[in-house]
């Protein structure tokens, strides 16, 4: 299972030679903190004042936050397999949930791997590869979840979606995530005679958006202010788009229920129960002999959208599902409280860590480190975040624009400055065609075939719906078996 492919032993003969013991253990510890479907609702970007997060606050207090990051891709699967491989999706084919992305990337070429063999011993906990496609063979230890009672949701027959939207009747301790954060408590309370990287992955704010009834409390539905909505606002979208946006029916079924704020509510109440297991972990780390040497690292997979545009869910390639948390806090680089307005993306985060940690970076990693920006966030810098959805789909978003390509050509364009919630297309626009040549520069030009779908799985889980319940789950099968 860890044999050397040709390609990764290229690169490690190419090495600097093996470091000493003394050198090995001096490198950083590495703490990374991942949450699935976690959008920019979080205390410091400001996009939500609503949102109450006070440790995503704290780890933003003690490092570098930045404030315009991008998925590599706006789905679990393929977010993750760009991230820990370092190939986008058009270099891997992994567009969707139902792929399996481990043909297409061996073991050699993942971040996980090139951290093992440079010395670290590498924990994990939780989703951090897309569930169901693990390769969990490349850590030393892995926690083995066992299923645990989350209570029965507080619910009424006649409420919309109960299995999505629902505070719950049990405790932290029942919730799978509760055990994910203690490993990390546990793991940080060890003695590592090696640097370790501890990966801790949330399944949460994922749907069901199902958490215990406290964190509700926290934001009560009379109180829910509703995201920022224009009804005329899928006129100027090219028809892909649209059918993205409302493919699934899902906000029309929301709305007609009268269940939209009760929606963002648990939604607000789920990121509040992750920011909390997210602190249980902090504290660790605070009261650990490794909190001068360990680096922390916290991000959400993608975004997810709550009715702007008429769209619940994740797979389009406009700003709330593209845009995600990302915090770095490295000892001896970052600043305290600092932000960084520059526009990147995950593909960024291997290259960082590699170079961070002294160990070689592959050659087939596509992203470039952040370290000039962790040091200096107003630093020159001229990339822009770029984000997948499917073949041939893009968007390339920098810190005025955000554009996006479709695989038929069409296409949109943002100005992130004037329009920061995206209401006017401006792609048809005469004097738009010299900022759409340069952005187009940034399209990806690789664009492979999408993998096989794998038998049973789901194709991209773009509702709730699909997310949430045996019934969409049933009908996301049987169309995809009708295709």
């Amino acid at each position: 299972m860890r044999g050397t492919s040709l390609l990764a032993l290229g690169w490690l003969l190419s090495a600097a030679p093996i470091q000493t013991a003394e050198a090995a253990a001096a490198r950083p510890n590495v703490l990374f903190i991942m949450a699935d479907d976690l959008n920019h609702w979080v205390g410091y970007t400001g996009r939500n004042k609503q949102t109450i997060t006070p440790h995503i606050d704290r780890l933003s207090a003690m490092g570098l936050s930045f404030t315009h990051a991008n998925c590599a891709a706006p789905v679990c699967n393929p977010s993750r397999t760009a991230l820990f491989s370092g190939l986008r999706p058009g270099s891997t084919g992994v567009y969707g949930n139902a792929q399996d992305w481990r043909p297409a990337v061996p073991a050699d070429l993942t971040l996980i791997t090139a951290l093992r063999r440079s010395g670290y011993e590498m924990l994990g906990a939780g989703k951090l590869y897309h569930m169901g496609w693990d390769r969990r063979e490349e850590y030393d230890d892995y926690l083995v979840e066992k299923p645990t009672g989350r209570g029965a949701p507080l619910v009424t027959p006649q409420e919309f979606s109960q299995v999505i939207f629902a505070p719950l009747a049990g405790s932290d301790e029942g919730m799978p995530d509760y055990h994910v954060a203690s490993y990390g408590v546990a793991q940080l309370a060890k003695t590592h005679d090696k640097p370790f990287f501890l990966g801790i992955g949330f399944h949460k704010p994922h749907p069901p958006f199902m958490v215990p009834k406290k964190y509700f409390d926290l934001h009560p539905v009379d109180a829910i202010e509703l995201p920022p909505y224009r009804e005329d606002d899928l006129e100027d979208i090219p028809s892909v788009g649209q059918r993205k946006a409302i493919g699934a029916g899902t906000h029309e079924a929301i709305v007609k229920a009268g269940q939209w704020k009760a929606a963002v509510q648990s939604y607000l109440a789920t990121i509040s129960f992750v920011d909390a297991q997210i602190g249980r972990v902090l504290d660790a780390l605070e009261k650990s002999p490794y909190r001068e040497n360990t680096i922390v690292v916290l991000l959400g997979d993608h975004g997810w959208e709550l009715g702007e545009k008429h769209h619940w869910g994740k797979t389009t390639l406009w700003e709330e599902v593209a845009r995600a948390p990302l915090i770095w806090s490295v000892p001896g680089l970052t600043k305290p409280g600092s932000v960084c307005a520059r526009t990147v993306d995950f593909m960024s985060i291997y290259p960082t860590l590699t170079e961070l940690c002294g160990v070689p970076t592959p050659k087939h990693v596509q992203g470039v480190s952040l370290k000039p920006l962790l040091a200096a966030p107003q630093a020159p810098w001229d990339r822009p975040g770029v984000t997948t959805s499917q073949q041939g789909q893009h968007s390339v978003r920098t810190e005025k624009w955000r554009y996006i390509r479709y695989q038929d050509g069409s296409e949109e364009l943002y100005d992130e400055v004037a329009d920061p919630y995206e209401w006017t297309n401006l792609a048809a626009k005469k004097e738009m065609v010299g900022v759409i040549k340069e952005l187009a520069i940034w399209l990806p030009k690789e664009n492979k075939a999408g993998l096989q779908l794998s038998a049973g799985g789901l194709e991209e889980g773009e509702s709730p719906a699909a997310k949430g319940d045996g019934a969409g789950r049933r009908k996301a099968r049987v169309e995809k078996k009708s295709r």
